[in-house]
């Protein structure tokens, strides 16, 4: 069954992504890591493969570590489900550089498109503010991911958005697989060290 929202994923990240600057991103498994590579490929992309429920706490941690530069997220849903924890450790730390993307399909993309929590009654946004991110929302139109992407490169608070998107797919479009080149790209991107 497709979900019933109409914005395409990678219209959403080409919006959020086309005036990055030095804003690093790390993504989640799967769909969220094509679209960025297929959109805005850089050696301040941190790709997650198979470390599913993991992203926003990587984004943590790097903006933890980089508080004089902006931090995205970009996950799935399914993604997001499988690392509700974080959100609690997110909504304690609080970093003014951290946003969270959640591209939501409704769907777990990778294990089948089998329809994801977030399909019933699992409202995401809701989650992460009773974790303490104040600034969450869903949203479902390109004239407010037009908003956050004006915001979104600002610093400005922990913030979560949920980007209800469609279900239909657009082409794998696949960056290294290899962990070790990803971090040693990032970390020179980054720190400047060989």
């Amino acid at each position: 069954m497709e979900s019933n929202h109409t914005l395409r994923r990678r219209d959403v990240v080409r919006k959020l992504l086309e005036s990055r600057g030095d804003t690093l991103v790390v993504t989640g498994l799967g769909s969220s890591t094509w679209d960025v590579y297929a959109l805005s490929d850089s050696p301040m992309n941190f790709y997650l493969w198979g470390a599913m429920g993991n992203a926003v706490m990587v984004g943590l941690g790097i903006a933890i570590a980089q508080p004089n530069r902006q931090v995205i997220v970009v996950t799935g849903d399914g993604e997001m489900l499988m690392g509700l924890g974080s959100l609690a450790t997110t909504g304690v730390q609080r970093p003014a550089n951290l946003a969270i993307v959640v591209l939501d399909n409704e769907h777990y993309g990778e294990t089948g498109m089998q329809e994801s929590h977030t399909s019933f009654n699992t409202d995401l946004a809701a989650v992460a503010r009773a974790n303490g991110i104040e600034n969450s929302s869903t949203i479902d139109s390109m004239e407010e991911v037009e908003t956050l992407a004006n915001q979104i490169h600002t610093g400005g608070g922990t913030r979560f958005v949920c980007v209800k998107v469609s279900s239909e797919p657009d082409p794998k479009a696949l960056p290294t697989r290899d962990g070790v080149d990803i971090k040693n790209m990032f970390r020179r991107a980054v720190l400047g060290q060989a």
